[in-house]
């Protein structure tokens, strides 16, 4: 019986009945999905009034324990995700990829909130003084933009592909609208009902459009942000769109590209790198029935190898079994739809005209617990392409599905230049176990790729493999794949955040970055810092300390104590040609006879030592140097209580300046303190 699967726009689920959805193993008509009663300008303004400015309103911290609290949601509710998953095509490996690879993507941007301030806004980079006196400068704010990420999925991954970009803009602060393919948008319907029903995020900050989106960049302007990810084709038609040019709108595309996996020269079959590579081709040819954005499609071997890539290739994929996924046995699933078949079966036959077929059957294939004539099922498809340089086809043609071409390459050289013939892929991987060659090729073929992936033995028990991009790292690739970059960690969010630059004095830009800037105002407190709370220190506010002249005893005790007997510390006979005029105190001597000066020793909020960052030092220290110390509070990071007992606290990072009697800096940096709260 098919449902009606429901669009959620402007605060309201809303029904369409336009297109018929079916199950890619039975055929049978699962559910019906339109777009027909919502109006897709109505759904942008909504975002950009009601969702935009209640994102906004949170800190990234705020937001990203929303993002931790939603996977955690969908991980409970993930068994109804899995069942109604198998109707995808999908084997239980497929959906672990889909909707486990999905929430993880949560978890992980949940995790970045770290990396930036308990504030709706972040500062970029470090002051940049643009005065001679210092007293005018520079530096950059980042603040969401004011409009509305629109996501254009790809139909092979209706749940990751969803979350991968709505865990992006939802931790920037911009409200999304997401649109999936409309052949398997039961499945992302199913999870962003889940969304929308725990009431995690405040209203408008997602919406879903389950039918057909035409039109809908019509609406866009300047502060919006478009993501595609699909067919080159598509994609091309919609980048070219006159408002996505006119108003200068960033459009992200990701577009399925002719990846390959190549076998380094150096490999043999009695090396195990041999196995690693036929198990990683064996894998991405068939993981999701081959319908991945960064599926193997070029195999490329060294010449002499290839009869020993193919055989044993093809003795493996004769084994994978296909069919009903919840068949014992089954390997691998069926495509999502006819029409994908129905396109395969095009470019494989357009394929056929320059290479060899030498596994798979476009019409004798066994399946199991299921109908071939009813379900959306294929092969696996093998050919062999022998002069891969002339037979081109090959790098021009993409059959989205189970199916790849081995080619040979007479060197090291060659297989680089074949890698590129791609135009520009997602994904380059080489299994080899010489780190030379690996160097080499990398540079070779990196400007066409947007990932370069090395396996050899010792990595690839634990490696994700060819196929799987990583949150912290850019997913994306040049030419053909789109140009465009996904997730990435930090540079992910930076591309829903606007850059400004900023100039002011450095007391002006300290207010407005929340962060300490150099030749900004210093002021003293009533007590010490180091007897403050956490909520009772301001920014700007320092210890300005005694002073403490530094003897050739200090310099003899510290080598003594620490064991650093270093020439220039320790044997004043030594130090002719080099910087030092006599024997000079140890950095590590002044950093702590700077705390030494700057610490209240006696027990108080400050809980403990926590690091230091970017320490310098800039000027010899002498036997006869008087030093002192300015402590400015720099920064403040809000902490977690990680339950009942733990204690409230934050980290506290305060700039320390070591300076001589003639008050010119010695040594300058970021030392970081745990600090409890009242």
């Amino acid at each position: 019986m098919s449902v009606a699967l429901k669009n959620y726009a402007c605060g309201q689920w809303i029904p369409g009945e336009e297109n018929q959805l079916f199950h890619a193993i039975s055929g049978e008509v699962i559910a019906t999905a339109g777009s027909e009663k919502i109006n897709l300008g109505e759904m942008m303004q909504y975002a950009r009034s009601v969702g935009g400015p209640a994102l906004r309103k949170l800190t990234f911290h705020e937001r990203g324990r929303a993002l931790r609290s939603l996977a955690q949601h969908l991980l409970a509710n993930k068994d109804k995700y899995y069942a109604l998953s198998a109707a995808t095509g999908a084997t239980k490996v497929d959906s672990w990829v889909d909707i486990e690879g999905g929430i993880g993507n949560l978890f992980s941007y949940a995790s970045l909130r770290r990396q930036f301030p308990d504030k709706p806004y972040a500062y970029d980079g470090d002051f940049v003084s643009l005065s001679k006196g210092g007293t005018f400068g520079g530096h950059h704010l980042l603040v969401p933009k004011e409009g509305v990420a629109i996501h254009i999925n790809a139909f092979n991954f209706p749940v990751w592909g969803m979350l991968e970009k709505i865990a992006v803009n939802l931790l920037a602060g911009v409200p999304a609208i997401v649109k999936p393919a409309t052949i398997t948008s039961y499945l992302t319907e199913l999870v962003f009902q889940d969304i929308i029903h725990s009431g995690i995020f405040p209203e408008g900050s997602l919406q879903l459009v389950c039918g057909s989106a035409r039109g809908i960049l019509d609406h866009v302007t300047s502060q919006d942000v478009v993501t595609f990810t699909g067919s080159a084709e598509t994609g091309k038609m919609l980048k070219k769109h006159s408002r996505i040019i006119d108003e200068a709108v960033p459009f992200n595309m990701e577009a399925d590209s002719l990846n390959c996996c190549v076998l380094g020269p150096d490999v043999s079959p009695d090396m195990p790198e041999f196995d690693i590579f036929v198990k990683e081709v064996l894998r991405e040819m068939t993981t999701k029935a081959g319908q991945k954005c960064t599926a193997v499609r070029r195999i490329m071997v060294p010449a002499h190898r290839l009869e020993e890539v193919k055989d044993s290739l093809t003795s493996k994929l004769a084994k994978t079994v296909v069919g009903d996924p919840s068949v014992e046995g089954v390997r691998m699933g069926a495509l999502a739809g006819k029409e994908q078949v129905k396109e395969v079966l095009e470019k494989v036959e357009a394929l056929s005209s320059e290479q060899s077929l030498v596994f798979g059957s476009l019409d004798r294939f066994e399946v199991v617990g299921a109908d071939q004539h009813t379900g959306a099922f294929l092969p696996p498809m093998l050919f062999v392409n022998d002069a891969p340089k002339t037979k081109i086809l090959c790098h021009e043609l993409e059959a989205f599905g189970p199916v790849a071409t081995l080619m040979p390459y007479a060197d090291l050289a060659e297989a680089a230049e074949l890698a590129k013939m791609g135009k520009g892929s997602l994904v380059c991987s080489m299994v080899t176990a010489n780190d030379d060659m690996a160097l080499d090729f990398t540079l070779a073929v990196g400007a066409y790729h947007g990932r370069v992936l090395i396996l050899n033995a010792s990595c690839a028990k634990e490696s994700t493999g060819h196929g799987s991009p990583m949150p912290m790292l850019v997913h994306g690739g040049p030419g053909r794949a789109g140009g465009g970059e996904e997730m990435g960690g930090l540079r992910g969010v930076k591309h829903y955040l606007h850059r400004l630059a900023i100039q002011g004095s450095p007391t002006t830009l300290t207010k407005l970055t929340g962060v300490y800037q150099p030749g900004g105002h210093q002021f003293e407190g009533e007590k010490h810092l180091f007897r403050k709370h956490f909520e009772e220190m301001e920014i700007g506010e320092t210890v300005f300390t005694h002073k403490r002249t530094i003897t050739e005893s200090d310099i003899v005790t510290f080598a003594n104590v620490s064991w650093d007997h270093f020439y220039a510390h320790t044997d004043e006979t030594a130090l002719e040609g080099t910087l030092f005029t006599q024997r000079v105190a140890h950095g590590y001597f002044i950093l702590s006879a700077a705390a030494g000066l700057f610490v209240d020793p006696g027990k108080g909020p400050v809980l403990l030592n926590y690091g230091l960052d970017d320490f310098r030092f800039t000027k010899p220290v002498y036997a006869g140097t008087t030093i002192w110390v300015k402590l400015t509070v720099k920064e403040k990071i809000e902490q977690e209580t990680k339950g009942e007992n733990d204690v409230p606290k934050g980290i506290v990072k305060f700039r320390v300046e070591v300076f001589d009697q003639t008050n010119e800096t010695l040594a300058v940096g970021t030392i970081l303190t745990m600090v409890k709260k009242r």
